[in-house]
């Protein structure tokens, strides 16, 4: 396939094996940090609140995920763990996502979340499929990808 048909297919990602090599286990990676960021997050808010968000813990949680999420994608086409482990998530064409898309790709992995066999779906395309995507990239037409390596301005 050459890069008109794919433009994200490029030879500068950091990893010589192309753009996919070890994306599953990145995202999973990513996904335990940005956990990890969202359950501190939620942790300050019930501090914050003296612990009244306790009684409703479950859609806090869920609000500052989705909007941890849906922001993050929306400015660096990736969340905070996804940048340190060096992925992100593109367009088919190469280009980064907008607000609509990340919005899109955020509600489309809570669904996936919250329905099961969605969820599993998704892993098993993630790890089964020539570019590592997920549903909803399939739904999207995204795909997550190594990030480029700084060149030089």
């Amino acid at each position: 396939m050459t890069s008109l048909e794919h433009p994200i297919d490029q030879s500068d990602v950091e990893h010589e094996d192309g753009p996919y090599r070890n994306v599953p286990l990145k995202r999973f990676l990513a996904w335990c940090l940005d956990v990890f960021l969202i359950s501190l997050a939620t942790a300050a808010i019930v501090a914050f609140t003296l612990l009244t968000a306790l009684l409703f813990l479950p859609a806090v949680y869920a609000c500052i995920s989705f909007l941890y999420r849906w922001a993050t994608l929306t400015s660096s086409s990736a969340t905070p763990g996804m940048i340190l482990v060096g992925i992100e998530i593109r367009g088919l064409d190469g280009s980064m996502l907008d607000g609509t898309t990340a919005l899109l790709h955020t509600a489309g992995y809570f669904a996936s979340v919250l329905t099961f066999p969605l969820q599993l779906i998704s892993i098993g395309m993630m790890l089964l499929s020539a570019r590592r995507q997920g549903l909803t990239d399939v739904v999207l037409r995204t795909v997550a990808v190594n990030r480029r390596k700084p060149g030089p301005a």
